[in-house]
């Protein structure tokens, strides 16, 4: 299908594909900490026509640099945005982060139909990089509401770094700190028990850089403690990164993701049918 793509107006950024023959589904695509506005993400999801935003939300333009006290206003913003080009039904596609982000977006914005979490988080963390004053470190909130920060779970400086195939795997790192600060994990815990939005969660089994389906399975658990259904796709020996069809994506140099191309790429193709009828 034909898509046309156009730059986000201000103050919202990134770019944004429209088919020609669309449908009144809206999609909003977060990226997670690598800071890539996933450009072809957005392009496969508007192949099935739906209007769909690749979003910038950290690391542009008056924006925070990092994943530091980022407001979750800019997520209503996209989906204020969509709707005012006619979509009635908004579904939040994110990976890793952005994943968490989506979550939490879908908590406090009603308008929210889905979400797409591949490899998230059942809980909110601290910051990756600095905010808008510069500093990255004490720790703070990913996230803030109203100016407000999140409650998180706080890092550990005392973990001892792991490594797989000679790169840092940091899962051991985000399982110890759940570990060590217990105290913190309700008041962190996402409250996806809040909302009417439909969730799918994909997750790997072998995702080494946190444990994507040990968070997925506390998500499914809480949710159905209310009595709400959540689907999951889980591939035992898929890694962090979740590749649909035809994505391909170069393996870190920095970080263990675990998995393999051919796994992550097994779990994309099944989590595939189940994205189509979300959308």
């Amino acid at each position: 299908m034909d898509v046309e793509y156009q730059h986000l107006p201000p103050p919202l950024q990134g770019g944004i594909f429209q088919a020609k023959t669309n449908t009144a589904t809206g999609v909003v695509v977060l990226g997670g900490s690598s800071g890539r506005v996933d450009v072809a993400r957005a392009r496969l999801f508007a192949s099935q026509g739906a209007t769909v935003i690749a979003l910038r939300w950290f690391g542009g333009e008056g924006q925070e640099p990092g994943i530091c006290e980022v407001p979750l206003e800019i997520f209503f913003a996209a989906t204020d945005y969509l709707m005012e080009l006619g979509c009635r039904r908004i579904v939040l596609v994110g990976t890793s982060k952005g994943a968490e982000a989506a979550l939490l977006t879908a908590v406090h914005e009603p308008r929210i139909s889905a979400v797409i979490a591949m490899s998230p988080s059942s809980v909110v963390w601290g910051n990756i990089g600095p905010g808008l004053d510069g500093i990255s470190w004490p720790e703070r909130s990913s996230w803030t509401l109203r100016g407000t920060p999140l409650p998180f779970v706080s890092s550990d400086p005392e973990w001892v770094q792991e490594y797989r195939d000679g790169l840092v795997a940091y899962r051991g790192l985000f399982e110890r700190c759940l570990q060590v600060h217990e105290s913190e994990i309700e008041l962190a815990t996402i409250p996806l028990e809040k909302t009417t939005a439909e969730i799918l969660l994909v997750a790997g089994g072998d995702d080494a850089l946190w444990p994507s389906d040990e968070f997925a399975a506390a998500i499914v658990r809480r949710r159905a403690a209310s009595g709400l259904l959540t689907q999951l796709v889980l591939g035992e020996d898929a890694g962090h990164r979740i590749l649909l069809p035809g994505e391909t994506t170069p393996r870190s140099s920095l970080r263990a993701h675990g998995g393999s191309e051919t796994a992550d790429a097994k779990l994309g193709r099944l989590a595939w049918e189940y994205i189509l009828a979300a959308l």
